[in-house]
């Protein structure tokens, strides 16, 4: 994760969707005999800057409805999860909102999100159901990341997180929700074909061990990858689990145990983890990066973007706190949102690389050295985005997150 290749004064030639040839600008002018095309075919689009792999997002929870801004102001005057839970904020306060919103109203929300999350950079998001908690609501949720996948220029891939709290008509029944996720809410989602992967908060508190063991496994039966919310705030098996599964991911990880690191060293699960989601939280601890790595961990970055925790809408502002707050260095924060974040959701074959064969998925930076985009803390370098091989409009000035009106 400490070898980057930089190539000053370079060119790329694109084909459709797909790189084809990447190398010293000098050596372009022969591009069109060598590849045999017209020169009336070649469009050349000269730039100034810093060329980057698409940015992959790997984990948001980007469908929602209101932001939860009285959590937001509960947890700076001190009071913790269970107390803001049993003021009636939480997740499960987002839950409340989301059921009652129709599905054009998300659809429309969820947009301006997406497109903000994409001026910064993110040509490829993952987005997490969670907020819904029956199967209706879940199944909503998933068809506003189809919708917006065929209509932004922009490669979104949904996450069924049925499994993220459990919802309050089965809080003295967990066993029945359990089954009704195994038995009734993975088979249709799968069915449907509205999620590629299906995750699990594995937590205490929320699903333990055997509960997400069992979800998990449900999910593989149908076909679906695997992910884990594992070890967020202590050790409790998560990533020894997710090990065990050989799932995409594992993310969060601020509690992981010396025994969940060596099982993530010796798996091809990738942790993903999510330093802002910490610093929002007032928390002061910060998943063991460095720990990981030297284990030989798979490592990447994510926003987790989401009402409560984490509104966070841009990579670049990951990877500056991975490197001031985790200990990584630029070419592993680079790396983490690039290469490793695709491998997260299993597409490390498609994009995060600027090579032939790749997706052309592209950011370009105002900056001087590719170094930089780790160091500005807050701004936002990107002044370009190609999405398979296509230039996106960024909108100027501050993008919108949405308007929401409260339910």
């Amino acid at each position: 994760m400490t070898e980057i290749e930089v190539l000053p004064d370079a060119a790329v030639l694109i084909d459709g969707e797909r790189i084809t040839w990447v190398g010293p600008r000098r050596e372009a002018g022969g591009l069109h005999s060598a590849f045999r095309i017209p020169r009336s075919a070649l469009d050349v689009v000269e730039v100034t800057g810093v060329l980057l792999p698409g940015f992959v997002d790997c984990h948001t929870h980007a469908v929602f409805g209101a932001p939860r801004l009285d959590d937001h102001q509960r947890r700076a005057l001190g009071m913790d999860y269970r107390a803001i839970a049993a003021a009636g904020g939480g997740i499960l306060e987002s839950v409340r909102d989301l059921r009652a919103r129709p599905e054009a109203e998300l659809i429309e929300l969820t947009r301006g999100r997406i497109r903000t999350l994409l001026s910064h950079g993110s040509t490829t998001i993952e987005v997490k159901s969670g907020y819904g908690l029956t199967l209706e609501t879940e199944l909503k949720q998933l068809r506003v990341v189809r919708e917006l996948a065929a209509s932004e220029p922009v490669s979104l891939t949904a996450t069924l997180l049925g499994a993220h709290e459990v919802p309050p008509e089965f809080r003295h029944r967990r066993a029945e929700y359990v089954r009704l996720l195994c038995d009734e809410m993975i088979p249709a989602v799968a069915q449907a074909g509205l999620a590629g992967a299906c995750d699990v908060f594995c937590e205490p508190g929320v699903f333990s061990v055997t509960e997400a063991r069992a979800i998990l496994t449900a999910a593989q039966r149908c076909g679906l990858g695997v992910k884990l919310h594992a070890d967020e705030l202590q050790g409790s098996g998560g990533a020894e689990l997710a090990a065990e599964l050989r799932a995409l991911s594992a993310d969060h990880l601020t509690g992981i145990s010396d025994a969940g690191i060596r099982a993530l060293a010796a798996s091809p699960t990738v942790a993903v983890l999510l330093p802002v989601t910490m610093i929002f939280l007032g928390s002061g601890r910060q998943a063991p990066a460095r720990q990981l790595l030297e284990a030989g961990a798979a490592l990447a970055l994510a926003s987790d973007f989401n009402p409560g925790s984490s509104p966070a809408v841009g990579l670049p502002l990951v990877m500056a706190l991975a490197v001031s707050q985790l200990g990584l260095r630029h070419a592993e924060a680079l790396n983490a949102v690039t290469v490793n974040g695709a491998a997260a959701l299993g597409m490390a074959a498609d994009r995060g690389q600027i090579a032939p064969g790749f997706r052309a998925d592209l950011v370009l930076c105002d900056v001087s050295d590719w170094r930089e985009v780790a160091y500005w803390v807050g701004g936002n370098p990107v002044t370009a985005v190609w999405t398979g091989g296509s230039a996106c409009r960024l909108l100027p000035g501050p993008v919108s997150l949405g308007r929401h009106v409260p339910t």
